[in-house]
């Protein structure tokens, strides 16, 4: 019986203190849990620098990768040797020309390919074209009021909405203008709202490549530090060039 009296005290949890109060202005009182995690992250930072300085010791200075032609140390800091680095100021410069011909072709490219659409297109069948008049002239009031739109054009009054392809009575009857099938007319439809996002896409490129030719004619001007202008206007933004204010110049 006194064995197992003995054995449960030995069987007590002991528990860590807490901060005495003498102490409690130095915070809390650090327990084992928390000296384990301090502990393991010492000995791992430890263990890292150990296999860096092995790594450096082990080093050969004659060592050779081909990344070395692009980087270089100065003052124990690692740069990368950027491209246009390696040029004179006059490759860069011939280099930057090149691209102003080539955003001038593109451009050109983009107006002619527009100048074609636009000539086949017309804007008849636009959402937003603007809305036509016809203005008819009248003696009298009386001769207003009792004016038959329909019977002056010589048309059907279902056909007063159109602005174009608007066939007269004759016609209809003598059989010169013939209904078209539906799924012809829905075909026709569909390609031509495709013609119309393919013209208002090559606007919107058209216009950023303007701009963007806008821009480099602009640093090709300032390019060397010869050409300054007085001030700043307009900043450069992503659609608009910006704007300078040049000093006048006598042209002799």
């Amino acid at each position: 019986m006194s064995s197992f009296k003995n054995a449960m005290k030995s069987q007590k949890t002991h528990r860590e203190r807490h901060q005495p109060e003498s102490r409690s202005n130095l915070g809390l009182l650090e327990k084992k849990k928390d000296y384990k995690l301090r502990a393991q992250d010492f000995n791992q930072k430890k263990k890292t620098l150990q296999q860096l300085r092995k790594k450096a010791l082990d080093k050969n200075p004659d060592e050779f990768y081909y990344h070395m032609i692009n980087s270089k140390t100065v003052d124990g800091v690692h740069h990368e040797k950027g491209k246009e680095s390696q040029l004179s100021v006059e490759q860069i410069a011939l280099m930057q020309t090149q691209d102003l011909n080539y955003i001038l072709s593109k451009r050109t490219s983009e107006k002619r390919k527009l100048d074609k659409l636009q000539s086949h297109l017309h804007l008849i069948s636009a959402g937003d074209k603007p809305c036509n008049t016809h203005t008819i002239f009248v003696d009298s009031e009386q001769e207003k009021a009792n004016l038959n739109i329909a019977q002056y054009l010589e048309t059907h009054p279902a056909l007063l909405g159109r602005t174009h392809n608007r066939p007269r009575l004759s016609d209809l009857k003598n059989g010169k203008f013939k209904p078209t099938d539906p799924e012809k007319m829905k075909l026709i439809r569909r390609e031509t709202a495709k013609a119309y996002k393919e013209l208002e896409q090559r606007m919107d490129r058209e216009e950023k490549l303007s701009v963007l030719q806008r821009k480099m004619e602009l640093r090709a001007l300032l390019r060397g530090g010869k050409n300054k202008p007085l001030k700043v206007l307009k900043e450069e933004t992503k659609t608009s060039a910006p704007v300078y204010v040049w000093a006048k110049e006598r042209k002799r």
